[in-house]
């Protein structure tokens, strides 16, 4: 826990530094301007999709008109442009994460290397090509995982419990991978992942709980979707922020338990000195061979014995 704690107090303190907030602004420009170009192109035409969608189901003409007899029929037309951005979060978080991994977490890093760890030896034990290969499949999981419970989430406290469990999960996967692809070998990434496992997912977790402040965001309901052209970047720049933070945090935890682990490696490993001493000790004791061909029988030192007459 001290541990956890150490490396959460670091990561916070390093959001503060100048370079990690100049890195958040590449990863925050271009996802607003992915979500303006494509609401801009694609908004009116996905609503409608929607609307015409759930103008089928009896469930929902009965919710509306419900709604109409409380007076509230003003929430009809805000009800497929609401449900429309529902179905944008999952999308803005995980391509929030992704580009925080490819455009940050490089050089945050290096940030910490460079400034905690200068003497630990970078092994290489992964490529750029393996990381993107890494967190597209983790996210393909983590997204096949968020449609399957979503039927779980109408249960009243397992939506509060599985998106952060499934987000921090992701997380976990990513940010801890990206942490290590530089120093670790992958021997020594399989083994931290193996010892520390229960850490780097509670921090995951922790990270998804985090993650979760935009939704008071979404749930202002009606003014988001009036303000959403505002509100929007607004809940990316927060999503940046909090995986800006993860990936500090697991950098200080995996770089720290891997300095740790090649100490512990390095003492259980003999001595080179201490095997060459010995080495040469062994070979002062032995016997030295005695130099010209062996002594036959009968003779004494290769010399043929001197017989009497």
């Amino acid at each position: 826990m001290s541990k956890l704690l150490d490396a959460f107090w670091r990561a916070a303190m390093y959001c503060l530094h100048p370079r990690v907030i100049a890195l958040s602004v590449l990863p925050l420009v271009i996802m607003v301007a992915i979500s303006l170009g494509l609401g801009y192109f694609f908004w009116s035409d996905a609503v409608e999709a929607i609307r015409s969608q759930i103008s089928n189901y009896e469930l929902v003409n009965s919710l509306v008109r419900w709604l109409e007899t409380l007076g509230l029929s003003s929430l009809r037309m805000v009800l497929a442009p609401a449900l429309l951005l529902f179905l944008a979060i999952p999308v803005i978080v995980i391509v929030s994460l992704l580009f925080v991994a490819m455009l940050m977490t490089p050089a945050m890093v290096s940030l910490v290397a460079e400034r905690r760890f200068p003497q630990l030896e970078r092994k290489l034990g992964g490529s750029m090509l393996a990381s993107l290969f890494w967190s597209l499949g983790s996210t393909l999981l983590a997204v096949v995982a968020l449609i399957v419970s979503i039927p779980l989430w109408l249960i009243p406290p397992l939506i509060l419990v599985l998106p952060p469990l499934i987000w921090g999960w992701l997380t976990y996967r990513v940010m801890s991978y990206d942490a290590m692809v530089d120093h670790a070998s992958s021997e020594e990434r399989r083994q931290i992942f193996k010892e520390h496992r229960m850490p780097l997912l509670a921090i995951g977790v922790l990270s998804g709980y985090l993650g979760a402040a935009p939704s008071l965001i979404w749930a202002s309901g009606a003014m988001f979707v009036a303000m959403a052209p505002i509100l929007v970047p607004v809940a990316i720049w927060i999503y940046t922020l909090v995986f800006a933070f993860s990936s500090l945090w697991f950098a200080h935890y995996t770089l720290a338990a891997l300095e740790q682990l090649r100490k512990r490696n390095n003492a259980l490993a003999p001595d080179p000195l201490v095997q060459a001493e010995l080495a040469t000790t062994a070979a002062e004791l032995a016997p030295e061979a005695l130099p010209g061909p062996a002594p036959s029988f009968g003779s004494l030192g290769g010399k043929p014995d001197l017989h009497l007459p």
